[in-house]
């Protein structure tokens, strides 16, 4: 088969190893990272133009099964893809990791959108841990009462708070790293986006009583749904048959 991966997680990478050797993988990335870390298989960069512009793609490239695997809050990609693959009748499964559930000891207050944890943020804590990507920084542009702290990829571009500290850094990150850069950046709060996989960063903000703002994630797009690339190679495997 010729499938098309929307990648760009740790889930894609690792679906895209397990089936290269099987079919033709081709992974897009949205090209916001300047130095991606690299699929096996054909790789393409950059955006396709919209739902008729994916439509066209699927077509000219004679792709059989579309992959979303992209971040749980790119849901302007995974909407696309849904309409897309209906619209010249491309199967669609989506690989979506789950997201967190907050445990005992975990002090976590959640909100709808980045704008809803801007606004809640100052009642919590005025020095912020910000880790919902270099894109949701510029929410937080008008909170000139807080200190941030971002890590990001790459730095940020647009409106940035006036207080902005940015640690460029890629995990994955461990829970030992995690406590001491929020003992030694004295964090009093942690905001990030429930996107799901490693949980180190929530693990220490839970050892060290640092309250959390968790922006949930939008709902999974309306097709078959699956958790891990090991499923989703299943999936792909009864689709061929």
């Amino acid at each position: 088969m010729r499938i098309l991966l929307l990648g760009g997680t740790t889930e894609a990478r690792r679906l895209a190893g397990l089936v290269a050797g099987e079919h033709t993988v081709i992974t897009s990335l949205a090209g916001r990272t300047t130095d991606p870390l690299r699929p096996a298989g054909e790789l393409r960069i950059g955006g396709f133009g919209g739902v008729d512009g994916l439509a066209g793609y699927l077509r000219d490239a004679d792709v059989d099964v579309v992959v979303d695997a992209t971040h749980p809050f790119a849901a302007t990609m995974s909407g696309h893809a849904v309409l897309a693959c209906a619209a010249v009748g491309v199967p669609l499964l989506v690989v979506r990791r789950p997201g967190w559930t907050a445990g005992p000891g975990d002090e976590w207050h959640r909100v709808a959108s980045l704008d809803a944890a801007a606004a809640l943020l100052p009642r919590l804590g005025r020095r912020v841990f910000l880790t919902t990507g270099r894109q949701g920084i510029a929410a937080f542009a008008g909170l000139d009462e807080c200190w941030f702290l971002a890590r990001s990829v790459e730095p940020p571009t647009g409106v940035t708070p006036r207080n902005l500290e940015v640690l460029l850094d890629r995990g994955p990150f461990t829970v030992d790293g995690e406590r001491e850069l929020l003992i030694r950046h004295r964090v009093g709060v942690l905001v990030t986006k429930d996107s799901g996989g490693s949980a180190a960063k929530l693990v220490a903000a839970r050892e060290l009583g640092v309250p959390v703002l968790m922006v949930d994630r939008p709902p999974a797009p309306d097709a078959p749904l699956v958790s891990t690339a090991d499923a989703a190679v299943t999936w792909l495997r009864a689709l061929g048959r």
